[in-house]
């Protein structure tokens, strides 16, 4: 008899978790062999624009019957827990309902983890949840009281990066035996080959140059890209050849784009604002840049290192430094300081070839931890 998979995951904004989510739904459905069924709860709408890919992948999505997300506030601290709060408000109900009457044989909890904890306190349920922590998680003291409260409840705890699951060893919180390294479901072996099929058919951004440092990510302070053009502008003056491309769409664009102005560097740094097949641009690229300041591991630089492209990035926390061997599989910076990445950029073309090379090869086999088919491996190990 087939077990179910039901996955929460309310989400506001397209940032790595919503990948993340989805894409580990796909890979169970996907390598399950028909063990599982997989669903996916669409409260107010916020997973409509995915029902195609949820259909091809034989994905449940369950509708609450709310429409009311395109209404709710997107971007801002406190905007955006109103939002949150609207959401939980809605969920409370329907939530309840569908776990004690459908009772689903697992709940992986990915965003607003607050209200199913909550319930997993109150009420006694037949489902084993099992929550999903990214990031770098701020314990305040809610927080913490709500894990405390959660810990011999939780079937249990899975985290993206290495160091998370250290971290959250050494707080404490949650029994050990209940804590798991679960690396992302990023590559899609499906999709990777088929874009790169399609490449010479695509129609190009017109003023993308030869040769070229390449970024990719929402054009928000997460990602610093700022810092990005800042380091960038040292390092053009002193190298006419090597340009920057940064693919991304966000509530910066214009402040970057007011930056590039500045600095008179237009003819040098690009901004595209949407493509559907990023590994094209991989694979014409110099190396490829992650300048942010917090990361889980990075979607992009994972994509990067599969496509035998050079990774240079900062060492903020929690994941790219792990990913990258502490610079044993690409290039590591200091997070934000003043000419740390021009230094790694001119570095990168005094190294030796073949030192690069054996860089590269370190971090397409760290990769292939992050492919669907691994992750669905893991998953079903943790919860068999």
């Amino acid at each position: 008899m087939k077990k179910s998979i039901l996955y929460w995951s309310p989400c506001l904004n397209p940032v790595g978790t919503v990948k993340s989510t989805i894409n580990s739904a796909i890979a169970v459905s996907r390598y399950s062999k028909n063990k599982f069924t997989v669903q996916l709860i669409n409260v107010c709408g916020e997973w409509s624009g995915y029902e195609n890919i949820c259909k091809h992948n034989n994905i449940e999505m369950l509708n609450f019957g709310y429409k009311f997300y395109k209404l709710l506030p997107k971007t801002g601290f406190l905007a955006s827990r109103f939002s949150y709060l609207v959401i939980i408000i809605f969920s409370i109900i329907p939530l309840i309902k569908l776990l004690k009457k459908k009772k689903p044989n697992y709940i992986i909890i990915h965003l607003l983890t607050s209200l199913p904890m909550i319930l997993l306190n109150i009420f006694s349920f037949n489902t084993k949840f099992v929550l999903r922590i990214s990031g770098h998680p701020n314990l305040n003291f809610l927080r913490s009281i709500l894990w405390k409260l959660s810990s011999d409840k939780l079937f249990a705890i899975t985290t993206p990066t290495q160091k998370l699951y250290e971290d959250l060893i050494e707080k404490n919180i949650f029994f050990k035996k209940k804590i798991f390294f679960l690396p992302d479901a990023i590559i899609n072996l499906e999709d990777f080959r088929n874009k790169n099929k399609i490449n010479k058919n695509l129609n190009l951004y017109h003023k993308t140059p030869t040769k070229y440092f390449l970024s990719i990510g929402r054009l928000t302070r997460q990602k610093n890209f700022l810092y990005l053009i800042d380091e960038f502008y040292k390092f053009s003056l002193e190298n006419k050849y090597i340009n920057l491309v940064i693919i991304g769409e966000g509530e910066q664009k214009n402040l970057l784009l007011n930056t590039i102005r500045e600095k008179k560097i237009e003819n040098r740094v690009f901004i595209i604002s949407f493509t559907d097949n990023v590994f094209y641009y991989m694979k014409k690229a110099e190396a490829f840049i992650l300048s942010s300041l917090w990361e889980e591991v990075g979607f992009v630089i994972v994509e990067a290192a599969f496509s035998n492209l050079y990774v240079i990035s900062s060492d903020c926390p929690n994941g790219p430094k792990e990913f990258l061997l502490n610079g044993k599989a690409g290039s590591v910076y200091s997070s934000n300081q003043a000419n740390k990445l021009f230094l790694q950029m001119k570095l990168f073309f005094d190294e030796n070839i073949h030192e690069i090379f054996l860089k590269k090869v370190k971090a397409k086999k760290q990769s292939k931890l992050y492919t669907m088919f691994n992750h669905h491996q893991v998953l079903c190990s943790i919860i068999s």
